[in-house]
């Protein structure tokens, strides 16, 4: 099983190594090797690695530094990444429903996308979401706009939408009333290519099939 996951890693970045120069594909390389301690240690899966390897070498070519699986206070990011004083975070989204929410998935994705965005903006510049070409992330609409113009009923909603299934830590109101996302990434695994849209583009491309 080892062997399949950096032999897919290797796959994917030899479609990519010619784009980059050797001090770029050193630090993808370095990546990699993290990964795949990460993998024996049963701490990734390939779907969410491909994606996230694909998106770093978005970001070093872009001229950002990045760390994969990074922690910050007590919790793990998917992606940080710096470039001079700037900071920014990005959260894979692959879909992913386990077995124990087969009955309320959307639910479930919308409260993981909210906690999402409300635990991690804070600690970035910028946080963006990354996902496929063919998943639809449920995104509350009360979140695609400045915090100033949130409701306290949609706090409220948000909050109660978390802490159906994150309480350990709970998500607090001033978490939710200050978050921020600020991109999207759209993540093309096949051509190892990445989109960067705003938001409100985002949404409406995705609008007539959203629930």
């Amino acid at each position: 099983m080892g062997n399949e996951f950096i032999n897919d890693i290797d796959k994917v970045i030899q479609k990519f190594d010619h784009q980059l120069n050797e001090e770029e594909l050193e630090k993808i390389h370095k990546l990699r090797n993290d990964l795949h301690e990460m993998q024996q240690k049963n701490i990734v899966k390939i779907n969410h690695s491909v994606m996230e390897v694909i998106i770093a070498k978005h970001l070093i070519h872009s001229g950002f530094s990045v760390n994969l699986e990074y922690l910050l206070n007590g919790i793990s990011c998917d992606i940080y990444a710096k470039k001079g004083l700037g900071s920014l975070i990005v959260e894979v989204e692959t879909g992913f429903v386990p077995p124990d929410h087969a009955l309320d998935p959307i639910t479930y994705l919308k409260a993981r996308i909210t906690s999402k965005i409300t635990r991690y903006s804070a600690f970035a510049n910028k946080f963006v979401l990354a996902s496929t070409p063919y998943y639809i992330m449920q995104i509350p609409s009360s979140l695609t706009k400045p915090p100033r113009f949130r409701t306290d009923e949609e706090i409220s909603y948000m909050k109660s939408l978390c802490d159906l299934y994150y309480s350990n830590p709970p998500v607090s109101i001033e978490e939710i009333r200050n978050s921020r996302l600020h991109s999207i990434y759209i993540v093309d695994v096949d051509n190892v290519g990445v989109t960067e849209l705003e938001v409100n583009e985002y949404i409406g491309r995705t609008a007539l099939w959203a629930f």
